[in-house]
C-alpha cells in the first residue's frame, strides 16, 4: 500500500502507538537510562551574524541540555544564517522576556525543584521529512501541585565541533513542540493500555524537519516548568549511533 505526502504526518501518531510496547522496550532512540540535565543552557545566535556561529564560545559539561537557537534577523532571508533561522527561537524569546540579541545571547535556567517522577521522551526514523516523537511523564506529583504547566520539546540536529564551521558542538533547533498540561487531568484506562502503570500523561507528535536537516543527527531535549516558569523536569534523548 502507498500513500502520498500529505498522509505522512497524520499516520505518524497512529504508527508510533500501534508500535508503542516496542518503542518502551527499545531505548536507542529514548531517554531511557540517560541522566537528567541539570540546567538548561540556551545559546541564541542572530542570523545576521555569521561570525556568531564560528566564533568560539563557552560550552557547558555534559550535565547540561544545550540548545542552539537561530533568532530570524533584520535581513531576513539575505541573512547569513536565515537557512537555519526559526520563529519559535523568538517565540522562546518572547516567553523569557529577552530581545532578539544583534549578536549572541545565552540563558541558562537551573532545575529548581526536580519533580519525583520522570518526564521521558523517545523518536523514531525520519519518514517523509517528519519524525514521530513519544513525551510522558512517569511517577508521582507533589501533593501540591496545581495549576497549567508547559511542556516544551526541541527536536535538534547534533553538529559535532569542527563540522559546517562550528568551533564548538551544537546542538541546533530545528523544531518545537509546545503544550500546556494540566496536572490534574487523568490517563482514562483505555489509554492506560500497553503504558507503564505509573504513566500520569502521554502525548504522540509528529514533527517536521526543515529542509536542511541531516536525519542522521537527530536528538530531542525536552523540559516542564511549572506555573511560576521554574523548570522542574528535563530529559533527553539521542539514537545510539550519535551518541559521543
Amino acid at each position: 500500500m502507498k500513500f502520498s505526502p500529505a498522509t505522512v504526518p497524520l499516520l505518524l501518531p497512529l504508527l508510533m502507538a500501534l508500535h508503542l510496547p516496542l518503542a518502551i522496550a527499545q531505548n536507542a532512540c529514548s531517554s531511557d537510562g540517560a541522566p537528567a540535565p541539570h540546567a538548561l543552557y540556551e545559546r541564541f545566535l542572530s542570523a545576521d551574524c555569521a561570525d556568531c556561529w564560528s566564533s568560539a564560545t563557552f560550552a557547558p559539561g555534559t550535565s547540561a541540555a544545550v540548545l542552539d537557537w537561530i533568532v530570524p534577523g533584520r535581513a531576513g532571508d539575505d541573512a547569513p544564517l536565515s537557512a537555519a533561522a526559526s520563529t519559535e527561537a523568538l517565540s522562546r524569546l518572547q516567553a523569557m522576556g529577552r530581545q532578539p540579541p544583534a549578536a549572541t545571547d545565552v540563558h541558562v535556567a537551573a532545575v529548581a525543584q526536580r519533580l519525583p517522577g520522570r518526564l521521558r521522551v523517545s523518536f523514531g526514523p525520519a519518514v517523509g521529512g517528519y519524525v514521530g516523537t513519544t513525551i510522558s511523564y512517569l511517577g508521582a506529583l507533589p501533593h501540591d501541585a496545581a495549576g497549567e504547566w508547559t511542556l516544551s520539546v526541541a527536536l535538534v540536529e547534533q553538529i559535532p565541533e569542527g563540522v559546517e564551521g562550528t568551533p564548538v558542538s551544537r546542538n541546533l533547533v530545528r523544531n518545537l513542540f509546545q503544550r500546556m498540561w494540566n496536572v490534574r487531568d487523568q490517563l482514562l484506562k483505555s489509554e492506560l493500555r500497553n503504558l507503564p502503570r505509573d504513566t500520569r500523561w502521554i502525548e504522540r507528535r509528529s514533527m517536521q524537519l526543515t529542509p536542511s536537516t541531516d536525519p542522521n543527527r537527530l536528538a530531542l531535549i525536552g523540559w516542564m516548568e511549572d506555573p511560576n516558569g521554574q523548570v522542574v523536569a528535563t530529559t533527553r534523548a539521542q539514537c545510539a549511533a550519535t551518541r559521543q
